[in-house]
């Protein structure tokens, strides 16, 4: 398994060096060092060159020089007389002619490495298939009880939210039915200029705390909140659909089967973000409302209050 790994990190790091690399797809002559990669082309590392890595994708590599790490992905690599640390090959097929000496370990997935007898392979020669099975038995379990802990957690944060904002989860719902529109445009707009205040906020030394603090904390729960309200908005649907009313009182089933179903919604493309932005957008919605409440007509004047008469018309 540490081999797996190793070669991993070892493919990332050459990935994160092809800024100063040769990226061409012609036929690349090597004459100095660096890292040089070469997709649907040909890299020729003649005698007496030395050069750090090579990256062969969907083509050819000739290799008699010296090469610290050789990777081919759906490529051939022809190393003769070379000197290697390391050979990775993917999906792809390397031959190891005479006088070559790898110092390292070579590593194969679908992969073919022929050694010629006169080639030394110092390290160990070994086919990472039964790593990655084993990587993916462990792997699909522990997914699953991760997806199960976050759907309890949801869950669990859903019935908080029935509990102790049953008033405000109904206003809120209560936009999303009755100004959709309105709704959907406010959670696009807020997800916008939010972030970008924060933005402009922290590039300034006093704003800085204000905006990491909007950016990490507020908007964070700001979704998950409304998420969460959408998911209780689709549940208070549902109900109402099967039973001709919403549930009454607080809305605890409905804060479990709305997560439940919107959860399981989420695994096609853009649905959760979309319940997103209209849960967010009606969140916004009601904060405006509560910070500006709409005008309301003047209040009656009370009994035996004098008041002064409007003027008659002459």
């Amino acid at each position: 398994m540490r081999h797996l790994f190793a070669i991993a990190a070892s493919v990332t790091i050459l990935l994160l060096a092809i800024a100063p690399a040769a990226l061409a797809a012609d036929p690349v002559q090597v004459t100095g060092h660096g890292t040089v990669v070469s997709v649907n082309g040909t890299v020729d590392v003649p005698t007496g060159q030395a050069i750090d890595a090579v990256v062969v994708a969907n083509g050819t590599a000739t290799i008699s020089g010296s090469v610290d790490a050789v990777v081919v992905v759906g490529g051939s690599a022809t190393i003769t007389g070379a000197t290697v640390h390391s050979l990775v090959v993917i999906d792809g097929t390397a031959s190891l002619g005479p006088g070559t000496t790898v110092t390292g370990d070579v590593a194969t997935i679908h992969a073919t490495v022929s050694q010629d007898p006169g080639a030394v392979v110092m390290g160990r020669t070994t086919s990472l298939e039964a790593n990655l099975a084993m990587l993916a038995l462990v792997a699909i379990p522990l997914m699953i009880v991760l997806t199960v802990g976050f759907a309890l957690a949801m869950v669990a944060a859903g019935l908080l939210v029935a509990a102790f904002g049953a008033r405000q989860v109904r206003d809120t719902e209560a936009l999303i039915t009755q100004r959709p529109g309105q709704t959907l445009v406010a959670g696009i707009a807020g997800s916008v200029v939010l972030p970008v205040v924060a933005g402009i906020l922290v590039m300034t030394v006093i704003g800085a705390p204000i905006g990491l603090a909007v950016l990490f904390l507020v908007l964070p729960v700001l979704a998950l909140g409304g998420w969460l309200v959408a998911a209780i908005w689709v549940g208070d649907w549902l109900i109402a659909r099967s039973r001709g009313s919403r549930e009454a009182g607080r809305p605890y089933r409905a804060a479990v089967l709305g997560v439940i179903v919107l959860a399981a919604a989420g695994l096609l493309p853009f649905v959760s973000g979309l319940a997103t932005l209209f849960g967010f957008g009606a969140l916004l919605l009601g904060a405006w409302r509560t910070l500006r409440p709409e005008m309301t007509a003047p209040a009656a004047a009370a009994p035996g209050t004098w008041t002064q008469p409007a003027p008659s018309a002459s």
